[in-house]
Formats: C-alpha cells, structure tokens, sequence
C-alpha cells in the first residue's frame, strides 16, 4: 500500500507540471516550492522555538488561526510555521504578519519529509481539518515531535475506516491527539484506539472575534438607509441565476449587497446586465449609494463584515464545488439560505437546517417561498435569527481547549 501511496503522490506532482502550462494556479504551485528547502535553511535556525502549523488552503487558515493568534499571544518566545498545499491559501495569506516563516508544503516523500523536519525542527506540529500526510506524520513521530490535529472531521465512508484502509489508519495513529468537531469523529477514532476530544470547530471562535471587533463599513450603512436588506456572499454564476429574478421582482422591497466569490470584469458586468434595478459597484459608490438597489462587492476582505447589516442572507458554493462560510453570517443573528447540491459535508449547514435556521433552496421558486415564509411571518424570522446567534455562541471555546492541551508541551520546549 505505501508503494501505491507513493506512486499516487508521484503521478500527482507529474499531473501540477503538466497543468502548469496550462493553468495560473498550478503554475503557482510548482513555482512555489522551488528551491523551498535551500529557502527554508536560510530563514528557519535550529535555534528557533518553533511551532509548525499545516493548512491545505484557505478555508483551513481560518481555522488554524485563532490558534496561532492564541500561542503568539500566550507564548511571545514561540516561532510560527505555517505552511500551505494550495496557492488559494499561499498566495491570500503569504504576508500574514502573525506567523514568523510562510511557506508551500513541499510534496510528501519520505526524503522530502526527513529534510524538512531536519531543517525545521519543530517543538509541536499542528496539522488542520483534513491534513493526513503518511510520511510527515510518520518523520514526527520518529523524531517524537507531538502532532495534533484541530477541527478534524471524519465520516464513516472514509478510506480510514475500509478494510483496504491500514496505510491511512496508520497516518491517524501517528498523530498524539486529534480535536474533533462532532461526535462521530470521535467515535470513529476511538474504535481505533485513538485519543480524541470533542472540541467543535475553532471557526466559530474566529467569526464571534469579528463581529466583535469589526469596525463600521460606510458605504454599507448609507447603501441600507434604515431598509430591508439582503446579503449574498461568495456567489458563483449559478448561484446568481437563482438571486436574479428574486431582485428583479422585488424592485422596491428589498435591498442586495452581492459579493461575487471571485472578483472578475467579466463576471460583475454579467451581474449588472442580468438586473433590471439599479446597481452600483462599491469602489464606484458615493455619496448618493442609498438611492441604489444593489451594491457589488468588487474588491476582496469585505464579506465577514457586510452580513451584520442584512436581515436575510445567502451564501453561495453549494450548487457547485461546496458550500462556503455560513458561520459568518450566522454570527450576526440572520437566517441563511443556500443551494441543495453540496452542502451536506458541512456540520454547520446540517445543524442549522434541523434547528430552523438555515435553508437550502433548489431553485428561485424554493428560495421565494422559503423566503415569505420568512418576511411574511415575523414569528418565524425571530425564530431563525435567534437560532442562528445561539448556535455561534454555543459552539465556542475550541481555541481554547486545544491552547489548554498545548501550553504544557510549549512549557517545556
């Protein structure tokens, strides 16, 4: 089986060369991790009390960074690795300031993974959600550098738990300690003897922080004027083709702010052709914003703190790859809806839907009634905004429990 590991990994690094002459994000990928190992020796000394924490990408960042925030503040002394396997996390966080070294992960051979552990020499290593890479794991181990994981997730159906599965077990049983976000992760574990705790989703930590800290956003105040507002985020084309006639039949009951996920000429000008209202683009928006229908989120870092001035909000992904943050929205007490085709690997979006929170909708007819159901009944709008702000508050405090088990491991080192 670790042959088959190994040839996989091998074919994949050939399949990233052959898209890089293709494709902008695989071209990043591999030039990103040329030359890493003579960079790592200049910028990383042996010297260095350092706490290496891995990310595949972006959505994980924002999960491991409550806890990289919690170490710097509690230990000051401690050195931040973070690394990264996709550019979407590479190149958004690459200037974070709160981590010491930013690198790609280099890929996952076992000579790769001897250097990079020699040179790095991390005093915890701390992998996040779905990371499980054999030979990392296993150089750890060998070295008896602790190895956690946080907001870690597993279903049944996964390869862990196959009778073909004993190399991935084996990652798993590599790992000290895993902190899980729901129970059957850690039933899941503990049928393999691992030590597991049940910590929930240090997201929620992250998104309460914001809407605690989050400062006023001008044009957003002056674009609701005091009405009825609706905020779409992370919106994708097929997403839209189900908002649009939602706004377009609603000329003047009910404001849009729409933040499209990826930010392209091509694809606002689409927007602004597709409605019949008045739209306006936010790097466009003066004082006279309030007199528009629709505000478009053309720039990037806006989105967790647009949803505080909705009294619905939509979140898109789940009619294609899967389903965005909803937890951003749900923090700030609004009723979410969402496509029907892929969001049920999220645990959020399945506890908001059972509690009366959350809606996943099929279509344009799904989302009106779902909607009026809503706007037309105010005991059921009172309902799900409660719902949504209990469910935040309930779920925090895993930033905490995983800081408690690493304070004695970095008291040591």
């Amino acid at each position: 089986m670790e042959i088959m590991y190994n040839l996989g990994i091998h074919l994949l690094a050939i399949g990233y060369q052959i898209a890089a002459l293709f494709n902008e994000k695989a071209r990043l990928f591999i030039a990103g991790r040329t030359g890493i190992f003579n960079q790592l020796s200049k910028s990383i000394k042996s010297t260095h009390n350092l706490v290496w924490i891995h990310c595949a990408s972006l959505g994980e960042f924002e999960q491991s960074r409550p806890v990289i925030e919690s170490i710097k503040e509690k230990f000051p002394g401690v050195k931040i690795l973070l690394t990264f396997f996709s550019p979407s996390g590479y190149e958004n966080k690459k200037d974070y300031d709160k981590a010491d070294f930013i690198f790609y992960l280099p890929w996952d051979k076992p000579k790769n993974a001897k250097r990079f552990i020699e040179i790095t020499q991390p005093v915890l290593a701390i992998f996040v959600k779905y990371e499980f890479w054999y030979h990392y794991s296993n150089e750890l181990k060998k070295k008896n550098i602790p190895l956690i994981s946080v907001s870690c997730i597993l279903r049944p159906d996964q390869v862990f738990f196959k009778p073909y599965g004993g190399l991935f077990r084996k990652i798993l049983s590599n790992f000290n300690h895993f902190f899980a976000q729901n129970q059957e992760t850690v039933d899941l574990l503990a049928r393999l003897n691992i030590n597991a705790t049940l910590a929930g989703d240090t997201r929620f930590d992250r998104v309460y922080e914001i809407t605690q800290t989050a400062q006023e956003i001008g044009i957003a105040k002056k674009f609701k004027n005091d009405q009825k507002l609706f905020v779409a985020g992370s919106c994708w084309p097929a997403d839209m083709d189900v908002l649009y006639p939602m706004i377009n039949e609603n000329p003047h009951q009910l404001k849009f702010i729409i933040a499209p996920h990826e930010i392209s000429e091509s694809f606002i000008k689409n927007i602004e052709n597709s409605i019949s209202a008045k739209t306006v683009r936010y790097s466009q928006a003066k004082e006279n914003v309030g007199d528009f229908q629709v505000l478009i989120i053309d720039n990037i870092g806006l989105l967790s703190k647009l949803y505080r001035y909705g009294e619905f909000a939509y979140v898109g992904g789940a009619f294609g790859d899967g389903l965005h943050n909803i937890l951003e929205a749900a923090c700030y007490g609004v009723p979410i809806f969402f496509g029907n085709k892929n969001y049920k690997k999220y645990q959020e979006a399945n506890d908001l839907i059972m509690r009366g929170g959350a809606f996943e909708v099929a279509d344009y007819s799904d989302l009106k009634t779902k909607y009026q159901a809503l706007n037309n009944h105010p005991e059921n709008f009172l309902l799900a905004c409660e719902v949504t702000k209990s469910y935040v508050k309930e779920n925090l405090g895993a930033t905490q429990k995983v800081l408690d088990y690493c304070t004695p491991l970095l008291n040591k080192s």
